[in-house]
This record gives C-alpha cells, structure tokens and sequence, in this order.
C-alpha cells in the first residue's frame, strides 16, 4: 500500500535487576546469547561525575538517578520504535525507578536477582574491574524494593548458576530462543 508506512513489530524488553554483585550483567549477556535480544549495560548511561561519585565511595541519590534512568527509558522506546526487542542489566532499585523504566514501552519485564546479602558480597569482594565498591552493597540493599504483587517481576535466587538463572528467565518470561544457523 504506497503512502501507509508499517508500523515496527511489537518489540519486548527484559532488565535484569538488583543490587550490585548479583550477577545482572553476566544474566542479562546470557538471555541475549539464548534469544537475541539485544543487550545493554545501563552503567554505560551514567554520567562521568556519576561514575566519579560511586568510584569515591559516594552512593547516587535520587537526584543523581532520574536523569539515567530517564535517558535508559528513552533508549528503550528508541529500540522499541525501531521494533528491536532487548535485555537491559539494570540495577532498577525502587518500584519508582522501575516505573521510569516502564515509560520506555509498553512491554517491559524484570527479572530480579535476589538472595543472601553474604553471597552477593562475596560475588562483589572476587568482582575486578568496576568502579562500584563493595562498600556502596549496605546502600543498595537499603534504598531496594521489593516488586510488588502489579508488577512484572521475576526473581530468580543467586545462588543458581549463571546458566541456570539464563535458562529460569527465558522460560519463565517465555522468551523465544534465538534461530541456529541452519534455521534462518
């Protein structure tokens, strides 16, 4: 039909959330291995004086958070307009943090890595490489939430295997799994 352009396919988005340490980045790497959804990192949307301020010890408030989020969000409904579906690590703290991240599409879900204060800090002591301390872990878990009964949340225990927690979350969230070569 000339003139009527097609609207993008309905595109779906994943973050992968909670405190720092909890495997986020290696779980959401993963579901984009298994489903080829595309994958981001939301620590690269923080600002150079936010990055400077966790790197000193400092935690971010909400002040310092509202703008990354509302940038994440706008990157959501840009893949979104694109009909790109994708699967975003995110520490997504607060349900209000989580709702900004909703503004970005219509379809987003979370997958929350949750579990033992001790074994997340165990995962952070090994962790190298990062410029969020350890020390910033007590501020993480007092400013989280827990998703409440209206909210599309998946938690999932840490303490399952990384390939594990990447099988739980697509199947729980009925993700499809990614065409082999031979399929496309």
């Amino acid at each position: 039909m000339t003139g009527e352009r097609r609207a993008a396919r309905p595109s779906r988005h994943v973050v992968v959330m909670g405190v720092a340490g909890a495997g986020k980045t290696t779980v959401a790497r993963g579901i984009s291995a298994a489903t080829g959804l595309l994958f981001a990192e939301a620590d690269e949307f923080h600002t150079p004086g936010n990055v400077a301020r966790m790197r000193s010890g400092v935690p971010l408030d909400d002040a310092a958070r509202w703008p990354w989020l509302r940038d994440i969000a706008a990157w959501l409904a840009d893949r979104g307009a694109e009909g790109q579906s994708t699967v975003l690590a995110c520490s997504a703290l607060k349900r209000s943090y989580r709702d900004v991240l909703r503004q970005g599409s219509p379809r987003v879900d979370f997958v929350h890595l949750d579990g033992p204060t001790e074994a997340i800090r165990a995962r952070l002591a090994r962790r190298e490489g990062h410029y969020m301390p350890a020390s910033l872990l007590e501020s993480q878990l007092a400013t989280l939430e827990p998703a409440e009964p209206d909210e599309s949340v998946l938690v999932l225990d840490v303490s399952l295997a990384p390939e594990d927690l990447v099988v739980a979350a697509v199947e729980g969230l009925g993700l499809p799994h990614s065409l082999t070569v031979g399929e496309r």
